[in-house]
């Protein structure tokens, strides 16, 4: 196992161990790819639980039912299997394709700033959803005087209508928004 340290800053999040398959050690994966089969293109494979990684080659794989499972490398039964449940699966970001121009990675964009119009504080971008009609930025708010504790904000990632800007040299977003919806 190796800690996590700048070179892990490379590494992005694709999927999820979800449960065993059987009980010579294969496993169930949830895909964060769009298309659910790409996950199976990256290698290595770097399982994060905790503080700490593994890398992972895979050995073999196969779509079963609506989802995936997989056979690892040093992975050969359902206890050990067991283990990794809910690990999550990490490829070097060196490996995903080249976007086009004004188009980000929801990595990319995890972090940044979210600014209005006036330059008002709206949170940081700490997650994403995907709703169907459109993907949606998840802001955790700074605790304030006004709000105890921190909240989160719903901002719909809609290019042009509400997100004006992306700026990642600055870090931050800037949306046409109003901070009272």
């Amino acid at each position: 196992m190796m800690a996590l340290d700048s070179e892990s800053e490379k590494l992005i999040v694709v999927g999820r161990l979800c449960g065993v398959f059987g009980v010579k050690g294969w496993l169930k994966v949830y895909s964060f790819t769009e298309q659910q089969l790409q996950i199976l293109e990256y290698k290595p494979w770097y399982l994060k639980r905790g503080d700490c990684l593994q890398q992972f080659d895979l050995i073999e794989s196969r779509k079963h039912g609506k989802g995936i499972v997989v056979q690892l490398k040093g992975i050969h039964s359902r206890d050990i299997a067991a283990e990794w449940v809910n690990a999550e699966i990490m490829i070097d970001s060196e490996q995903l394709p080249k976007l086009p121009e004004g188009e980000f990675y929801w990595a990319d964009l995890t972090g940044l700033k979210v600014l209005d119009l006036s330059g008002v504080l709206l949170g940081i971008v700490v997650d994403f959803m995907q709703t169907g009609a459109n993907d949606v930025l998840v802001l955790k708010v700074p605790s304030s005087e006004q709000n105890e504790g921190s909240q989160e904000v719903l901002i719909p990632y809609l290019m042009d209508q509400v997100i004006k800007k992306v700026d990642l040299e600055q870090q931050e977003i800037i949306v046409d928004w109003d901070v009272n919806y």
